[in-house]
């Protein structure tokens, strides 16, 4: 990551220096919650970590909590953007299954330390960074379930069994962020092993649902 000094020493207006200062916080964190939790984390490293005094924090953000808040909409915002566009043309069930897994897989790989952040915050955090997870992956699934409501087959359905199919796949997609995060050896045979599992987990909710209903 380049220092502050270097990057507000090109020529910028103010608006865009005062960004860069605040992305530049926002990197900071990030590289320091790659090893702890986020309670753990003080205005000061962060600051240091960022080349700036500790009084410019608050012309950023009103607090760490803030930051925190800022650190799950940064991680969940390109993540559903992407889904959402693998899922744009859902043909059939097999074609969004496969898109959304091999999307969420190139973007685990590419941000490892926002979802490590992310995964781990929602089972061990407090206060508004958890709540905020929650927030973001709620968002998350009523996406999903308005997508859902696009298959023939499930036009039928009421909200809530629709938020409900949602919600098990977005729990499902989760446990492949942890398999993918948690992956040892770190090479394409295990990444391969995990895509292949997240898909027959995906595959299992879109047949087993449907016929849960039926029998209820």
């Amino acid at each position: 990551m380049r220092t502050l000094a270097q990057v507000t020493a090109e020529p910028v207006s103010r608006q865009e220096r005062k960004q860069r200062t605040r992305q530049a916080l926002l990197d900071a964190a990030l590289e320091l919650l790659a090893e702890r939790a986020f309670a753990n984390l003080s205005l000061r490293e962060v600051t240091k970590r960022a080349g700036i005094v500790p009084t410019a924090f608050y012309r950023h953000f009103a607090s760490m909590d803030e930051l925190g808040v800022a650190l799950v909409e940064e991680s969940m915002r390109t993540l559903r953007r992407m889904i959402r566009s693998a899922r744009s043309n859902p043909r059939t069930y097999t074609h969004i299954i496969r898109a959304s897994v091999r999307t969420l897989h190139e973007h685990v790989r590419a941000h490892e330390d926002h979802f490590r952040f992310l995964t781990r915050e929602r089972y061990s955090g407090s206060g508004p960074v958890q709540r905020a997870i929650a927030i973001e992956l709620k968002l998350f699934s009523s996406d999903l379930a308005v997508d859902l409501a696009r298959f023939e087959h499930l036009r039928e359905w009421n909200t809530d069994d629709l938020h409900m199919m949602a919600d098990l796949i977005v729990t499902a997609m989760l446990s492949t962020v942890v398999e993918l995060i948690e992956a040892r050896p770190r090479d394409e045979e295990t990444d391969a092993l995990i895509v292949k599992t997240a898909e027959k987990r995906l595959r299992l909710i879109f047949l087993g649902v449907p016929n849960w209903r039926v029998v209820r």
